[in-house]
């Protein structure tokens, strides 16, 4: 006998559902797609909010399946990513990251700096160091402090990430399986988390989301400085006014004595 269940997908920015017939099977988990929909739809609120505070979200996936993905989505919104390995510390012991990050980028100095001698095999050396370090530390160097939020792809296996964003009170969102405690994450995604199709669904609904929340910030900023430029036009006219005020005033007095001057008789007393 069939079971039948929703089918989750895309189209022009919409989610839509359709329902699909499932052949049961021993040992098969199906996903209740209404529930994906409803903690995708409060992951992408949050998301939105965030990025339109300004606040950095962190996105990790170190699975193979869902690494290209997950970069190509936080390198469009500007955020920074872990892709190939998480190391320990990353966010509890954050400043021991940091100079592991300018240890890196002062290497890639030196490499460019065509006026520092080295030899070839120093500049080997130096090079599969920076190479060693870029492929785990390439997509923070912009993170200059911990992030409002995590994004993980499979929360059962970022356990470590997981572990130390709770530990410092930090926002997490999280694709759930069904091998997964949904409780572990803030906002979670019921959703296959091995499926390459799913992980793009929903990776690239929440950076849909992110990007709202960038342009809601932006247009935010230019309203501001519009408001400001006319509040200093005001002022500026203002000043102007009480300039020729001021001016007008004086021009007047002038006048004024001149005509004092001109009209002044003596006279003369006889004795």
């Amino acid at each position: 006998m069939p079971v039948y269940t929703l089918g989750i997908f895309v189209k022009n920015g919409i989610l839509k559902c359709s329902l699909l017939s499932l052949q049961k099977k021993k040992g098969i988990h199906i996903i209740d797609l209404n529930k994906t929909i409803e903690g995708l739809q409060d992951a992408a609120a949050a998301m939105k909010q965030i990025a339109k505070s300004g606040k950095k979200i962190l996105f990790v996936a170190t699975k193979k399946q869902a690494k290209e993905i997950v970069t190509e989505c936080a390198q469009k919104v500007n955020m920074p990513y872990v892709t190939d390995r998480w190391l320990g510390g990353m966010l509890t012991n954050f400043g021991t990251i940091r100079k592991s990050v300018k240890k890196m980028q002062n290497i890639e100095k030196m490499l460019e700096d065509t006026s520092i001698s080295i030899n070839k095999k120093e500049r080997l050396t130096l090079k599969r160091d920076k190479d060693k370090m870029e492929k785990v530390l390439g997509g923070i160097v912009d993170m200059g402090r911990t992030p409002a939020a995590l994004f993980i792809v499979d929360i059962s296996h970022e356990v470590i990430a997981l572990s130390e964003a709770k530990r410092l009170g930090i926002t997490t969102f999280g694709m759930v399986d069904t091998n997964s405690d949904p409780n572990k994450v803030d906002f979670a995604v019921p959703s296959n988390d091995d499926a390459t199709k799913s992980i793009a669904i929903i990776t690239n609904y929440l950076t849909a989301a992110i990007i709202e929340g960038l342009q809601e910030r932006e247009a935010e900023k230019d309203k501001t400085s519009d408001n400001d430029d006319a509040e200093e036009n005001i002022e500026n006219e203002v000043l102007l006014t009480d300039s020729n005020d001021e001016t007008d005033k004086n021009e007047q007095k002038g006048a004024t004595r001149k005509k004092a001057t001109g009209t002044r008789r003596t006279t003369s007393v006889k004795k």
